[in-house]
This record gives C-alpha cells, sequence and structure tokens, in this order.
C-alpha cells in the first residue's frame, strides 16, 4: 500500500489504482502510487513529476468546473504534445469527462465542427491552443488557458469516479462524407486494452517512452497510458529531433519508440539508421500504416537489443487489436507485397473473415472484430450504417481492411477494401501496383492512387528515391504487371507529404495526381507524352 501527497492532503491507494481501477485515469493514479516524485514527461528538457502532474491536473479540474458552473460533460483539450495539454488531458478525466482532444494547427471549421458535434462544454488548452481557440471562435463554449497565469476556483480534492460505460475520450476520425467522425471511447474499452497489454510488454518505472503521435491519433494514448501505468516517463519528439535521432534518443534515455512506419524513411534520410546508432531502445513498435519489411529490417540493425513489432487496429476498437513480433523465422510468403504481417488478434477479441459473398468460412477476407476493445457506435449514428455486421448473434466491427490469415492465426494485411478499383475492366490492387514500383531499381517508397476517369479509373504512382524518367519505369513495369496495372504515371517526390499524425496524406497525393492528369489533358506537353503508345492511344504498357 503506497501513501503519497495529493492536494496538501494524504490518501492511500490500494493496488495502485484503489477506487479508479478500471478508468483511464486510474493508470495514472497506478503510476503516481510508484512514481510521485519521479517524471511523468519532460518537454522541451522541462520534467514534471507525477505528483506535481496530479496537482495541476486537480486545479485545471476545478477551474473547468468554476467556468462551466458546474461540472462539465465533454472538455475538448486544444494543445500540441505539450505538458499543457497532458496535463489537461488528465484534468477532464479526473472530472469524470468526455475528453476531445483537438489539433491547434487543424483548419479553424474542422476544429469547429468538432466542438459543435461532440457539444463541448468547455476547452482547455496550452499556449498554441489559445491562440487557435481564438481564431475557432467559439465563444459560448468558455475556455481555461493552462499554465497561463492564476486558475480560477478550487482544485478538485481528489479525481471522481467513473463507470465502465462512461466515455473517456472521443476521437474523430475522417468521414466518408468529409465531415469529422467521431469516435467515442468507454473505460471499459481501455481497461481490457491496457490489460492485455500489460500482460505482453514488461514496461517498467525505469522506461522512458517516445511520443510522436498528437494527441488527436490514438495511438497517442498507448504512448501516455502504458508510460504512465508502470510508472514510466514520457518524452514528447520535436521534429528537429529526426535531425540527430541517435543523439536525442540516447540523451533522454529512451528505451520505448512507437510511430507510423513513415518515420524510419524519415529517420534514415538523416543518417540515423546506421548499424548499432539505435541500441539504447527495448521495444521499437509502428502501427498506422503498413510496415515495410526493408524498413522493419533496417530499423531492426540500428536497433539491435530492441524488439521490433507490427501493430495494427481501427480507433474504433481502441487502439490496436494485433501484434506482430519480427523475428528471422518468419516465412517470406508472409510479406506479402512486401509487408509485415500484422499478427494474430488478441486472445480477448474474437474475428471473422467476411467474404465477398457474406460467408465467414474463409482465410481471406475483410476483418471483421468484436469483443470488450469495440465501440458502441459512432457520435452521430447514422455514420453507423454498413459498419457493423450481424454475425452468430453478435455484433462485430467491419474494419474495411482486406485480410489473409494462416492456419497458426498470423494474419497478413492485404491492403484496404476499397484498395481494389476498376482499371478498363480489371480489378486492380493498388497496394499490389506500389509494391511493384517499390521494387524497380532506385525508388525507396511508393504509393499508388487511383483517379476517377470516364467511368474507370486513372492510376498514378509516386515515388521516392532516385528520379528516372516516367517512361523508363513503365517499360521496367511491362515485365510484372499487367497493361492496366502499370500506372499512367510515375511522379518523383523527395519526399512523401505528411498529414498531423505522421502518416502518408494519400488525399494530398490524390489531388496532386487529378491536377497532374488533368494539366497533361489540356496541354500538348500533357505529362505522360513520354510514354511510348500503342496503337488505341494508351501508354505503352501492355506485355
Amino acid at each position: 500500500m503506497a501513501t503519497r501527497v495529493f492536494s496538501g492532503r494524504e490518501e492511500r491507494l490500494t493496488s495502485g489504482e484503489g477506487a479508479y481501477a478500471g478508468s483511464l485515469h486510474g493508470l495514472f493514479l497506478r503510476g503516481l502510487s510508484v512514481s510521485g516524485d519521479r517524471e511523468c514527461f519532460r518537454v522541451d528538457g522541462h520534467g514534471t513529476t507525477y505528483a506535481e502532474a496530479h496537482r495541476e491536473a486537480l486545479a485545471l479540474a476545478g477551474a473547468l468546473v468554476e467556468v462551466c458552473r458546474g461540472v462539465p460533460r465533454t472538455v475538448a483539450v486544444l494543445g500540441s504534445k505539450s505538458g499543457e495539454a497532458y496535463t489537461g488531458l488528465l484534468a477532464a478525466l479526473y472530472l469524470g469527462a468526455r475528453a476531445v482532444p483537438l489539433h491547434p494547427d487543424f483548419p479553424s471549421v474542422r476544429n469547429r465542427a468538432v466542438l459543435e458535434a461532440a457539444e463541448a462544454d468547455a476547452v482547455i488548452a496550452d499556449a498554441r491552443g489559445v491562440a487557435a481557440y481564438e481564431r475557432i471562435g467559439m465563444p459560448g463554449v468558455p475556455l481555461v488557458s493552462a499554465g497561463q497565469g492564476p486558475l480560477p476556483g478550487t482544485p478538485l480534492d481528489a479525481p471522481r469516479a467513473v463507470d465502465p460505460e462512461d466515455t473517456a475520450y472521443i476521437l474523430f476520425t475522417s468521414g466518408s462524407t468529409g465531415r469529422p467522425k467521431g469516435v467515442p471511447t468507454t473505460h471499459r474499452a481501455v481497461d481490457s486494452y491496457f490489460r492485455t497489454l500489460r500482460g505482453r510488454y514488461d514496461f517498467g518505472p525505469g522506461d522512458v517512452f517516445t511520443q510522436t503521435f498528437d494527441l488527436t491519433f490514438d495511438c497517442a494514448m498507448f504512448d501516455l497510458f502504458c508510460a504512465w501505468g508502470a510508472g514510466a516517463r514520457v518524452v514528447p519528439l520535436p521534429m528537429r529531433a529526426y535531425r540527430a535521432l541517435p543523439e536525442f534518443l540516447a540523451e533522454e534515455r529512451v528505451t520505448v519508440w512507437f510511430s507510423t512506419p513513415g518515420a524510419i524513411a524519415l529517420a534514415g534520410r538523416s543518417g540515423a539508421l546506421a548499424a548499432g546508432a539505435l541500441d539504447g531502445l527495448r521495444w521499437s513498435l509502428f502501427a498506422g500504416e503498413p510496415l515495410h519489411r526493408h524498413d522493419a529490417e533496417a530499423w531492426q540493425a540500428a536497433a539491435p537489443h530492441s524488439t521490433v513489432e507490427n501493430l495494427y487496429g481501427p480507433t474504433e476498437l481502441t487502439i490496436t487489436v494485433t501484434a506482430h513480433r519480427l523475428t528471422a523465422a518468419t516465412p517470406d510468403e508472409r510479406y506479402v507485397n512486401g509487408v509485415v504481417p500484422i499478427g494474430p488478434v488478441y486472445g480477448t477479441l474474437d474475428h471473422v473473415l467476411l467474404g465477398p459473398d457474406g460467408s465467414t468460412g474463409g482465410d481471406e477476407g475483410e476483418l471483421c472484430v468484436t469483443g470488450p476493445q469495440m465501440f458502441d457506435g459512432y457520435l452521430d449514428p447514422a455514420e453507423n450504417e454498413g459498419r457493423f455486421l450481424e454475425h452468430d448473434g453478435r455484433r462485430w466491427y467491419r474494419t474495411g481492411d482486406r485480410v489473409r490469415r494462416w492456419p497458426d492465426g498470423e494474419i497478413a494485411y492485404l491492403g484496404r477494401a476499397d484498395d481494389q478499383v476498376q482499371v478498363r475492366g480489371w480489378r486492380v490492387e493498388l497496394s499490389e501496383v506500389s509494391h511493384a514500383v517499390r521494387a524497380l531499381d532506385g525508388v525507396e517508397d511508393a504509393v499508388t492512387v487511383a483517379v476517377p476517369a470516364d467511368g474507370s479509373h486513372e492510376l498514378v504512382a509516386f515515388y521516392t528515391g532516385r528520379a528516372s524518367q516516367s517512361a523508363l519505369l513503365a517499360k521496367e513495369l511491362n515485365a510484372d504487371l499487367p497493361k492496366a496495372m502499370v500506372p499512367r504515371l510515375l511522379t518523383h517526390l523527395d519526399e512523401f507529404p505528411m498529414n498531423a499524425n505522421r502518416k502518408i496524406d494519400r488525399s494530398a497525393l490524390r489531388s496532386r495526381a487529378r491536377t497532374l492528369l488533368d494539366r497533361g489533358r489540356s496541354t500538348p506537353g500533357r505529362p505522360d507524352a513520354d510514354l511510348p503508345r500503342t496503337t488505341d492511344g494508351d501508354p505503352a504498357t501492355a506485355n
């Protein structure tokens, strides 16, 4: 039994979380009970202890009660990867409110739409968030500025208890209609998830976690609450750190890395992936988009003492639902299109593969998952249409991802269900095209997008590495791909555009592809004019 000082008085916590067991903020309280005088996060060289963050969160929670004239139901956290945003998140959770992370750099129109959809009662913001709040222009939603001057109200005596079915946070993903789509996640779901992780990883008070994700990305919750539940420290990774990544990680004594796979290429361009350069890492985790084998192996060589894992999961299923541990024993055939397998589904969850004909007995199809990590439905019930499968008396979430399963339960990622497009009557998988482009001499990475055209699609591949003429690359692809699968354009980029979560911004690539194709149609020197032609006028890509 541990004793800590909470807001000037002593409380005793049993088994860390005590009365807060099963809640998301109970994980922070677990860390507080074992590491009260140690840092829970360090931002730009400034560390904050568990006890300090706890007191600040209680004070911020009291300020929210004051400005709302009562306990708010929903609190938006408008901030970057800052200490103020972290304590703001804790303050919302301490109140038993629904926390809604917002990014200060997102368009004001989007942030306003999120605040309205979530019916936010108040906003808590860091310095950048305060400036963004002024641009949003919602004076009816009061603001509490974290870390800037004295706070109104009286600090809470202690965090509020919550029901397992209460919503812990709401994250907004991109909706098919263009409107942000709210995904509420309950304390029940995150409790099940982090219990699974505690059985899988050996995180402890001596660990230091990176934070490469912004709070609007659910993987940020992994970093924060895995670290805090273990009494460990979180260090946000500024972009400048990539210029000297080995030095930054060594200085901060980082032991747990977690990012999207796109960070590997970024690190490689700065020379950070020399053999043994990242030898202080114990765990290297990747999620958010497909992890390519050559990237995973390059990282493993740079971090030889690290266990490398590929994690997978949509926000609707609470962060991740599978994990594959990189080993030399994985058969080559399981690296479909050069992508690392995503691993078996966690034992606490059930899954089926939905075939195109509606059957669920095969070993290839759309991954559907059910279990305690599954959310109950979108904030707007209209968004639920088509997202769930009713099967065997249970409700399953349809991930929209096509996978292949082996007899031992290992799963390979094949691509999005909407990754398949029709090109002049051919069914084309964009991931397969990208894999073929990636195999070309001098190409480092590739992404293929499809642009609708005359009832079909035109393909454009963007690639990094050594620049080459589109026609020459197309000729090389002729040996491996049918005519319809060879992109009309192969366009070199120094690097791929990234969104705020460091994922490749495919929407930006599609927009750029559409512009290039439109420009080519309207000008004599069209961008694919250097491609040799067949007698029907198409680029000469037939075998």
